[in-house]
């Protein structure tokens, strides 16, 4: 290991020590049991212009009646508060207490600011995977960009649905529909979600080469996918979530494609079809779902790929995940997780060959880098810092659901490390398969209202590449 990789993997090991050890200070605190009682009133909703008061009193552990420990009450209360917010239908929620007429009993007000739920936004994005891989390695050609109308009919009848529809042009087509219902038994526990998907592909990656796409410039058609899908979910409890999702696939590709790269599909073909039944469990219990601070989140995943003897595709995979999120002061932060995915048979098409690279599944350090393979495993770790979180009104912009804006930054530094099992490295000559990776770095989060978080960093890796990264992400 050269002397670059010696000292993240330094870096790596001490921030993960002081991660066990804020963790030891925070579990070590004494859970002291207060004596006096609350009795709750009333729970009072108020500001849910369209949502039911069903859906947040769902969020609620708190319920008229209950005995609460005085001095516990506001802790119980941020938790549902947090809970509330972590549903995406508002912008700000606030737990208020008030005497009850009876003198005996403290009513709850839950006051709530609506987002606005129909969002109807021009589309324009980057084709590649992420901004600075078309910063770097795309020379910046505005070529590969996406256009088109995005629009999204959130909390339709109040009741937490959305309604989504995607119409997108240049370089890579693709239109969407998809109506999710949270909901659907008086219980509030069982819900389904239906969509559909179609996209095309002139100039696209044949293969991985080297970590890096290899793209074939082309004006034909050289790829069209289609799927459709209908998922149920069920949610027993407040942090618990089960889903089952059955999809149907089909996807055809040119005879150019196939031959410059026969297991793009395997052995040729040009056309691959498929059913696909996917389970999956998760527990989320985290303070805010798009940036947690504190809390915990975890989940599994098994799939399987082709469930008819006609399928094109016969193969199955296992994804899990857990991440700790650890307060060690007001101002400071720690979280550490690990995740990982194995699948078999060895031999996949190179279409479901999925390792390092995509989303946020990859070491901090290696944006530019696509390494595939089989099975991959990973590991993160960051401590923050909060320069300040507030929110500001604005009164005098007459649409209520945007003249509250909240902001906060943060200074973040992070140190990341993982690997990939490559079967097959002669396929994509790797040079980061089947070896550790690190990274770390240093940089700043800004996170404002819808969901929105803009992160600047200086990621060093294991190679000794040293860059600028760039990304902003949003969950409407």
């Amino acid at each position: 290991m050269h002397r670059p990789a010696k000292q993240l993997l330094n870096y790596l090991l001490l921030s993960v020590l002081i991660l066990f050890a804020c963790s030891g200070i925070v579990s070590a605190q004494p859970d002291t049991t207060q004596t006096p009682l609350t009795i709750i009133g009333d729970i009072i909703i108020e500001g849910n212009y369209k949502t039911k008061s069903s859906i947040i009193t769902r969020e609620m552990a708190l319920k008229t009646g209950n005995s609460v420990g005085t001095y516990k009450l506001n802790d119980v209360l941020e938790i549902d508060r947090r809970k509330i917010i972590n549903t995406n239908l508002f912008i700000t929620v606030d737990m208020l207490t008030k005497p009850n007429p009876d003198s005996i009993r403290t009513d709850v007000r839950v006051v709530v600011k609506e987002r606005w739920y129909f969002i109807a936004l021009p589309v324009f994005q980057l084709a590649d995977r992420n901004f600075n891989e078309w910063w770097y390695d795309r020379n910046r050609d505005l070529r590969r960009t996406i256009y088109g109308a995005y629009l999204s009919y959130g909390n339709v009848t109040g009741r937490a649905d959305k309604l989504r529809f995607v119409a997108e042009f240049g370089f890579i087509p693709k239109f969407e529909v998809a109506y999710s219902l949270p909901y659907i038994d008086k219980a509030q526990k069982t819900g389904i979600t239906i969509g559909s998907s179609y996209s095309m592909n002139k100039t696209m990656a044949k293969r991985t080469w080297r970590d890096k796409l290899d793209y074939l410039s082309s004006e034909e058609k050289n790829r069209e996918r289609f799927y459709s899908y209908v998922t149920l979910t069920r949610r027993n409890k407040y942090y618990a979530f089960h889903s089952l999702d059955l999809r149907w696939s089909t996807t055809k590709i040119s005879d150019t494609i196939a031959i410059l790269n026969p297991n793009y599909l395997l052995d040729g073909r040009t056309r691959q079809r498929y059913f696909q039944l996917t389970y999956s469990f998760s527990y989320d219990k985290r303070d805010n779902v798009q940036y947690p601070l504190q809390g915990q989140s975890g989940g599994v995943q098994f799939s399987k790929i082709g469930l008819l003897p006609s399928d094109d595709v016969n193969m199955a995979y296992l994804y899990g995940s857990y991440r700790k999120y650890i307060p060690i002061s007001k101002r400071w932060y720690a979280n550490t997780g690990v995740r990982g995915r194995v699948s078999m048979p060895k031999r996949q098409p190179y279409l479901q060959t999925i390792g390092l690279g995509y989303r946020n599944d990859l070491v901090r350090g290696y944006e530019l880098y696509v390494v595939d393979g089989q099975n991959y495993a990973l590991w993160k770790n960051e401590i923050k810092y909060r320069l300040f979180s507030v929110r500001k009104h604005f009164p005098w912009i007459p649409i209520r659901q945007f003249n509250t804006i909240p902001i906060a930054a943060y200074i973040n530094t992070f140190a990341d490390a993982g690997y990939v099992k490559n079967n097959y490295p002669e396929l994509s000559n790797t040079g980061l398969g089947n070896s550790m990776l690190f990274g770390a770095g240093t940089g700043l989060d800004v996170v404002t209202f819808y969901n929105i978080v803009a992160r600047f960093n200086v990621n060093i890796n294991a190679e000794g590449d040293r860059r600028f990264f760039f990304t902003i992400a949003r969950d409407f």
